[in-house]
């Protein structure tokens, strides 16, 4: 990999590392759903001249159903479940849960018949389960299961993205179709802005962490992931999916002085390992006899934005 990619590669292992740390900010004075508006549109305006030039937002038109169908459940109910579930569970533990997405984007594949399940990815599919099995056993108390469990939602949501941009958008601009997400999302949060603006002046650290969101985790991240698929490719981008939770830890560990249990590093290391083994390109002869793959996806398949 060259040293342009390794510097992209960096970059965005921390930049989609440190969303975690800055909603568990966020929530302590600003609505979730009023962050959800506030991130979207924010990074819709500066996105905007990346997607508007030489028309590429007009073939999107014909394709609204899907776009709509991809804003639903990459962008609108996963960040809204996800900020609401940061103000009961620390960063780091949501950071490790949502590691947990490319074991779903491996069911899914498996259930849409764009991929196929080996001993070796059933195997890593046990592995990641167990380890959310000891997150969620050891470090999430009894009034933050509801929390926890909707996570299991955003998961879901972040795997299922990326199927629908390579079923339905693979021959679209990729920057058009993140930014036509994130007008729509803005435009469905709007309503709700008025009745959860905050009553009170916010701290310096919940702007920075809003500022931080909008600029690095959503505009300049979106920018440098294209830039690192270009670069490396979208099989190699998807790397980055085990070095987020590790810096969402140590962010969470080091910031904010969250607790790292034993059940936390057990976890953190069964998922990762789940997910590697889970995700592992077929060996020769069973990838000749597995289903054709599904049309190259936009994105780097299966890698959330938190």
């Amino acid at each position: 990999m060259s040293r342009r990619g390794w510097l992209l590669f960096l970059a965005m292992g921390v930049i989609w590392g440190l969303p975690y740390l800055l909603i568990r900010v966020a929530v302590r004075q600003i609505d979730p759903a009023l962050l959800v508006f506030v991130r979207t549109a924010g990074g819709a305006l500066l996105l905007a001249p990346f997607a508007v030039r030489r028309g590429m937002v007009v073939p999107l038109l014909r394709r609204w159903k899907p776009v709509v169908a991809y804003t639903v459940v990459e962008l609108a109910v996963p960040w809204l479940l996800l900020f609401q579930a940061e103000r009961r569970l620390s960063s780091s533990l949501a950071g490790l849960l949502i590691a947990a997405v490319p074991i779903v984007g491996a069911v899914l594949a498996q259930l849409t018949g764009t991929d196929r399940l080996d001993r070796r990815r059933v195997a890593g599919l046990g592995v990641g389960l167990g380890g959310v099995a000891v997150l969620v056993g050891v470090d999430v108390g009894a009034s933050s299961a509801w929390a926890a469990a909707s996570l299991t939602v955003v998961a879901c949501g972040y795997a299922l993205g990326p199927w629908i941009l390579s079923r339905h958008l693979s021959h679209l601009p990729a920057m058009s179709v993140v930014f036509a997400s994130l007008v729509l999302c803005a435009a469905a949060y709007s309503p709700a802005v008025a009745f959860v603006l905050p009553q009170r002046a916010l701290s310096a650290s919940v702007v920075a962490s809003m500022a931080g969101l909008t600029l690095v985790c959503t505009a300049l991240a979106f920018v440098l992931f294209f830039a690192l698929i270009a670069e490396v490719g979208a099989l190699r981008a998807t790397v980055i999916t085990y070095v987020n939770p590790a810096v969402a830890v140590a962010l969470g560990v080091g910031v904010l002085g969250e607790r790292f249990s034993v059940g936390t590093g057990v976890g953190f290391v069964l998922i990762l390992g789940g997910c590697f083994l889970a995700t592992r390109p077929l060996r020769g002869s069973e990838a000749s006899a597995a289903t054709a793959p599904a049309p190259a996806t936009i994105t780097a398949p299966t890698v959330a934005e938190p």
